[in-house]
């Protein structure tokens, strides 16, 4: 992919800690992935987000994302449920989504994949292990994976 093509992809972290927003966002940076970097708090946003509804119902100010980082334990609804809505509809499912969580439950990592989960990550406990992992993803779904719409 060209580099002015993985600049304009767009990844949507979804998170309901601020402060791993954050972290992720400074990892992004320090790994130079010059991706525009969206966030939303739980599932009910990111499902909002993702069908352009409410305060995201503009195009331009909340893009379609070429890849979800998703976190699981959230408020209102968690990651599995917003995974599963996500992998049940014609015009969402093909956006890969990638699992970023606290979680080592093997029940988790199992329940991911059965809901159509593309990878399941652990989050790092250190910032230089996260944005190692940022990196590695990056380098990995804007590098090597042909994405759809990506030609």
């Amino acid at each position: 992919m060209m580099n002015e093509d993985r600049n304009r992809l767009c990844l949507l972290l979804a998170d309901d800690d601020p402060d791993d927003r954050m972290l992720t966002r400074r990892a992004l940076t320090k790994s130079r992935l010059a991706n525009s970097l969206y966030t939303v708090e739980d599932g009910e946003e990111l499902m909002q987000y993702l069908r352009r509804e409410g305060k995201y119902s503009d195009p331009a100010e909340s893009p379609r994302p070429a890849l979800i980082l998703l976190d699981l334990n959230m408020p209102r609804k968690d990651g599995r449920e917003a995974l599963k809505e996500i992998k049940e509809d014609p015009y969402l499912r093909r956006i890969p989504v990638v699992v970023l969580t606290t979680s080592e439950a093997e029940h988790d990592i199992l329940r991911s994949y059965d809901l159509g989960v593309n990878a399941f990550v652990t989050k790092p406990v250190t910032f230089e292990g996260l944005a190692s992992a940022i990196r590695r993803i990056g380098d990995f779904w804007f590098e090597i994976v042909k994405l759809p719409g990506s030609s």
